[in-house]
């Protein structure tokens, strides 16, 4: 986890928690930034496929689209750590995890994002719907990550699989250097299990396209 800090302004209401303070003060504060770094292997059961993908850009509530770093300290009730944020919005962080994956992979002979205005055999859809530690009532928070995705079929637009991704990884403390590694973690394994789902979803499919 990369955490780059630099100087920009913050401006929250309070709160604190389990004496972390999640919430700042209408003040100017320095904000550390973290980039997590995803870098996934490829594993021996993901297939060798002959098609190519697009991946759209992935949706998701405008809480959950932002660079703020969001916690969860009771339900129903979501904030933001004061003082820190992601180098991008959520739904970046998730698109960048995956597309690097594939392309590193070796399994498929080309991906591109959908802005790139290149045509794919097939398009992946995303949607994120949870990015957030949450505490669930204990002392330390876990990052959540969940992920909805649909392999769509570019020729006649058919869903060809469709399957929702969440993983949950504890917080070694209250920390948020500790929640961001959480949160890397996260999204490490859910981004390892949505590509090995997509290459075998895809490599089931495409007989059916010829």
């Amino acid at each position: 986890m990369k955490a780059l800090r630099i100087s920009l302004c913050a401006s929250l209401a309070t709160f604190a928690l389990a004496g972390c303070s999640i919430l700042g003060s209408e003040q100017r504060d320095p904000v550390t930034i973290y980039a997590p770094d995803i870098r996934v292997p490829a594993r021996a059961e993901w297939p060798t496929v002959g098609w190519s993908l697009v991946i759209a850009k992935p949706t998701a509530a405008r809480v959950v689209d932002s660079p703020r770093i969001s916690v969860r300290p009771t339900p129903g009730e979501l904030q933001v750590y004061r003082g820190v944020s992601w180098a991008q919005p959520a739904t970046e962080l998730v698109q960048d995890a995956v597309q690097r994956t594939l392309e590193d992979s070796g399994r498929i002979p080309a991906v591109a994002s959908a802005d790139a205005g290149i045509l794919g055999d097939y398009k992946l859809v995303m949607d994120v719907r949870r990015f957030e530690a949450d505490y669930a009532g204990a002392a330390l928070p876990s990052a959540v990550v969940e992920i909805n995705a649909k392999l769509v079929s570019s020729r006649d637009q058919r869903v060809v699989a469709s399957r929702t991704f969440l993983q949950q990884q504890p917080a070694t403390s209250v920390e948020v250097a500790q929640v961001a590694q959480a949160f890397e973690a996260a999204l490490t394994a859910a981004t390892a299990d949505l590509v090995g789902w997509l290459l075998v979803a895809g490599r089931d499919d495409a007989p059916l396209r010829r």
